[in-house]
């Protein structure tokens, strides 16, 4: 067990809290708000500066803009009105959208020092939280710039936040810096070249970051232990284990925090440091972006940071990623063979290119072997797995979706409740008895088929279905609402949310998940 203790934590830049305007580091005031008239009197010379420039420009809300603020030794203020924030419509991500245009337009004026002042609203409860997240994505540097470009290492050298107290400023400095470095972790895994985090460099990444820290961490990658721990993962990897820097991994992580455990999280992440299809070639042009099919795996590994930064009481956590480059070649795995799963049920491969749910799978099986002994367990697999999910949802939304047990626990709808309210967005769907009927074995030589050969956004239920088979090959079907032992699983398919190619990743679903198990636990 470990100390509750605030650990030290990183951001694109140190976080500054202050109750003042008039600090001489400051070069620019970002002020982020829907409403003029309802900010606080020690605000009001930032609002006679928004007034007086509408005098003269009408649209002053429609864009973030720049104006003379000679009174102050900022000397300029940026304002980025939220627009209407009371439609059926709105949500409080309002507040982060206006913050990342706030904050790239104070960089292009060139503040090097900003302060943030995004005041709360009565509507929002987490509305500074919500902004001062979307600053500091707008903040963040790319791994691969910090490494090759020493002038291009940081885009500000702190951002100041505005509070009401000093205790309220600490308070949201040190939470949000915490939650952002999970978010950093996340990004840099996720988003980095499919050979700066090649499975083996991610072992790298993670062994510095969480050295001498709460977090442990152990590696599998000897090919004779996947093949009789992982199976499924282990046909995934066999062409790229020919290329030593290809060589896939498993990397565990542990931590478990002080006092009683009162809940158990067993998450798996998917780590396809890069996706080619296999031998059902990614063909077309359609192949570009696929070093993001990782996601799943960085946003496991950022959570496990948040946890490093903020040392919840009370909780344990497990986590797997699954860290595979799905190669194509002489000896890549091919639709129609017969694999058996560490669970003993016979999978055909209809499709190479569905190889996120054969690397998963061996893993949630391990994962439920452990929770049967684990203190009030939820397992979750993360994956950036279909482009059906992009297709029924859009480009924006983490999908979670329920077993029985989960369901039962409302795991789906409080994690959509509080996404929406921190801005991390969910969409609920339903796993449905048409997915298991979908993927049950054709034959008498296969339990379960992987997949059919059509693109999951031409298949019906396409983001549905892949959960259903995990289930099924991981044996985690036999512990539904019906059994002795019931494990309450949600399978988590951040295709669209995990952010756009090209651009930057935006670490979904991990602030969500951190204020559903962690906040509440500090």
């Amino acid at each position: 067990p470990v100390s509750s203790n605030m650990a030290a934590t990183s951001a694109p830049c140190p976080v500054v809290p202050t109750t003042e305007l008039t600090g001489s580091q400051w070069d620019g005031i970002v002020l982020v708000t829907d409403d003029l008239s309802k900010l606080a009197s020690s605000l009001g010379v930032l609002k006679e500066a928004v007034q007086a420039y509408k005098q003269v420009d009408s649209g002053a809300d429609s864009e973030a803009i720049v104006i003379p603020l000679p009174g102050l030794p900022a000397k300029r203020l940026i304002y980025a009105c939220t627009g209407p924030v009371t439609r059926d419509i709105d949500d409080v991500r309002r507040f982060t959208d206006a913050a990342v245009k706030g904050m790239q337009r104070a960089l292009k004026a060139g503040c090097k020092s900003p302060l943030l002042v995004c005041p709360a609203h009565a509507g929002y409860t987490h509305s500074p939280t919500a902004g001062l997240l979307g600053a500091l994505h707008a903040l963040y540097v790319p791994f691969e710039i910090r490494q090759d470009v020493p002038a291009r290492t940081v885009k500000a050298g702190q951002l100041g936040v505005w509070a009401e107290s000093e205790e309220s400023g600490n308070k949201l400095a040190r939470l949000i810096s915490g939650l952002e470095s999970g978010r950093i972790v996340a990004r840099d895994i996720g988003g980095s070249d499919p050979e700066r985090m090649a499975a083996p460099r991610v072992v790298e990444y993670l062994q510095e970051k969480f050295s001498g820290t709460p977090i442990q961490m152990k590696v599998t990658s000897d090919p004779e232990e996947f093949e009789r721990s992982y199976p499924l993962l282990a046909a995934v990897n066999r062409c790229a284990r020919a290329v030593s820097r290809h060589h896939g991994r498993v990397i565990h992580l542990e931590y478990t925090g002080e006092g009683e455990v009162e809940k158990t999280l067993l998450l798996v992440g998917k780590g396809i440091t890069y996706d080619t299809g296999g031998a059902d070639i990614k063909a077309g042009g359609v192949m570009a972006g696929m070093h993001r099919d990782k996601c799943g795996a960085a946003t496991v590994a950022g959570f496990f940071q948040v946890l490093n930064a903020l040392r919840p009481k009370k909780l344990r956590v497990l986590g797997l990623l699954a860290m595979v480059r799905n190669s194509v070649g002489a000896d890549s795995y091919v639709a129609d063979e017969l694999i058996t799963s560490r669970a003993g049920v016979r999978v055909r491969v209809g499709n190479t290119d569905a190889e996120g749910r054969m690397v998963m799978t061996d893993l949630l099986c391990e994962m439920k072997e452990r929770a049967l002994e684990e203190t009030n367990p939820e397992l979750f697999t993360i994956a950036t797995l279909t482009g059906h999910a992009i297709r029924a949802m859009g480009p924006s939304y983490s999908i979670i979706m329920d077993n029985g047990p989960a369901r039962k626990l409302q795991t789906a709808q409080q994690m959509q409740q509080i996404g929406h309210e921190y801005a991390d967005p969910f969409e609920i769907s339903t796993i449905r008895r048409e997915d298991f009927d979908f993927v049950r074995g054709k034959s008498e030589y296969e339990d379960i088929l992987q997949c059919n050969n059509q693109p999951s956004s031409a298949t019906p239920r396409g983001h549905q279905f892949p959960a259903a088979f995990m289930m099924c090959s991981a044996g985690l079907d036999k512990y539904g609402c019906d059994s002795d032992h019931p494990l309450p699983y949600s399978h988590m398919d951040i295709a669209g949310s995990s952010g756009p190619f090209p651009g930057i990743p935006t670490g979904a679903p991990i602030v969500a998940m951190a204020a559903k198990y962690v906040l509440n636990r500090l």
